[in-house]
């Protein structure tokens, strides 16, 4: 009998040790529908002083948050300021990978009979320019891998000449449709969001939904995503190659999707979401995309793949990321955007490579198993997130008698690519504020009367209402006591810009200067009295 208890206790603690060694997925999971549980990093095998140093690698590198969960739990947690827990953020390309999984979707309901479809049979209605035998040779295959060999200019490095001609125009998939061909389909990669709003447009057609519906319907609501933006064409079409906003914790929801191989709260139930074969496609993706800077990476179904460290990533313009390791069980969210740099500094820009971001985050992974609590370590990383929450102002400027004269005059504009009609600053309220109008709207931007509150002491006053999110504005005016400068951008839209106003008694001459790095513009506009 006791030589059978110490077989038995030896049986049981050794099946402890290897249950204990398992990944969270042969584990109880946490599924994170209604709200993401939280760790130490320590507790799920991680470092919290490599953690610090990474929330210290996001600030130097314009990120607006920063979030990491390991086994379903949340173990970092950054947000940069201006931006603000709780906003929404513009996924820019990000929304690509989004697509690519309601096109699975669409797959595993019988919308869409496979990938291997000819596109030009989902628009039989149009009369399509420069039709030519390669031309209908494109499938959905060619379009999620980026090989269509349509032509366009954009690219992974240049201007993105086509997509904003194709902004311009009245009927976007009409104007995808009619480019010329520039190499056969499946010959090349090419970088071109025009691809991806044709899967948006097919999306329709076979769901009769747009993407954001159907989304709604099968991947946001089932998930737990409520806080949903996203834009769409002329036509109602949601934008393919960009255009959604989600919360960075929801965007990490959609990434543990992926590393729970598609399923969501459990065998059990059976809700098998999203078909594992896709995500094993996806991660297996090895298209070349035939760019120095990103020798080492391959693309496939809209997603991005780093080989050698066992990651793939949604990816989007400023290094809006989710990134999905499924070795070590982690899902990492990144969102950035272009500013100004506190102190009068040229303007930020993420620019950080993404495997020393993936690198990073493997560095701080110490086990398997939870590690023994680091009380230093984790004041050390709190203090680190409370000081990068923390605004750093910018000097504030002296106050000016201009400021009695100006305030509550509209000012009016010609017709300018902005589309502004009118302009007010208010100076004698207890909270100085600006206003614009929005003329005849565009399609990304609607009509209206949109505006804030301006800070001038240096820090940003946020509040008020831009066509995409709450406005943030510090403004200071110059020596020369005629001169504004107002910094200003929609948290989370990454649009930073400077807008520099000087006033001529009825007059107003603004320029322009956006973060980003986009051309200057000026305007002027005159007082209606």
């Amino acid at each position: 009998m006791h030589r059978f208890s110490n077989t038995l206790l030896a049986l049981m603690l050794a099946t402890a040790a290897l249950l204990a060694a398992l990944p969270a997925t042969a584990q109880s999971l946490s599924w994170p529908t209604k709200a993401w549980a939280t760790s130490s990093p320590e507790e799920q095998g991680m470092s919290s002083e490599a953690l610090g140093r990474l929330v210290d690698f996001g600030a130097a590198n314009a990120m607006d948050s920063l979030l990491v969960t390991r086994h379903g739990k949340i173990v970092l947690d950054a947000t940069y300021a201006p931006f603000q827990a709780g906003l929404k953020h513009r996924m820019y390309s990000s929304t690509k990978s989004v697509i690519s999984t309601l096109i699975a979707m669409a797959l595993r309901d019988g919308k869409l009979d496979s990938v291997d479809r000819k596109i030009l049979d989902f628009f039989p209605d149009l009369t399509i320019a420069n039709l030519d035998d390669a031309k209908k040779a494109i499938t959905i295959r060619h379009l999620l891998d980026m090989t269509s060999g349509l032509e366009w200019v954009e690219g992974l490095s240049g201007p993105p000449e086509s997509y904003i001609a194709m902004a311009r125009s009245p009927n976007w998939v009409q104007f995808i449709l009619d480019r010329p061909m520039a190499a056969a389909p499946g010959s090349v990669f090419y970088y071109d969001s025009g691809n991806s709003h044709l899967l948006s447009a097919i999306l329709t057609k076979v769901t009769g939904l747009s993407a954001r519906d159907y989304a709604q319907q099968m991947l946001f609501g089932p998930l737990g995503i409520e806080d949903v933006l996203w834009r769409h064409d002329p036509q109602g079409i949601s934008t393919g190659g960009e255009g959604l906003y989600l919360q960075p914790r929801d965007m990490a929801k959609i990434g543990y999707l992926y590393l729970r191989n598609g399923q969501w709260e459990g065998r059990r139930e059976g809700k098998q979401i999203l078909p594992q074969s896709w995500i094993e496609g996806v991660a297996k993706s090895d298209i070349d995309m035939r760019e120095s800077w990103a020798s080492r990476l391959r693309y496939g179904s809209q997603f991005w793949v780093i080989p050698g460290k066992d990651a793939y990533m949604a990816v989007g313009y400023h290094r809006q990321l989710i990134v999905v390791m499924p070795r070590l069980d982690i899902v990492v969210v990144a969102t950035g955007s272009s500013r100004f740099a506190a102190g009068g500094g040229q303007p930020m820009t993420p620019r950080y490579g993404f495997e020393t971001l993936v690198g990073n985050i493997e560095a701080a992974v110490k086990a398997e198993t939870p590690l023994p609590a680091d009380p230093l370590a984790m004041a050390s990383l709190a203090e680190r997130l409370r000081d990068a929450a923390r605004e750093k102002p910018v000097p504030a400027g002296g106050p000016s008698e201009l400021a009695k004269t100006v305030s509550d005059r509209t000012y009016r504009f010609d017709g300018n690519r902005l589309n502004i009609k009118s302009l007010t600053l208010k100076f004698d309220d207890p909270q100085p504020s600006y206003e614009y109008e929005i003329d005849g709207g565009q399609s990304f931007v609607p009509a209206g009367r949109y505006g804030g509150p301006i800070g001038f002491d240096g820090n940003y006053r946020i509040g008020g209402r831009m066509p995409f999110g709450p406005s943030a504005a510090r403004g200071a005016w110059l020596a020369d006591g005629k001169s504004l400068v107002i910094d200003v951008q929609t948290l989370g839209n990454d649009d930073a810009v400077r807008v520099t106003h000087v006033f001529d008694g009825k007059t107003v001459d603004l320029e322009f200067e956006w973060a980003g790095g986009s051309s200057k513009l000026k305007l002027q506009g005159r007082a209606d009295n």
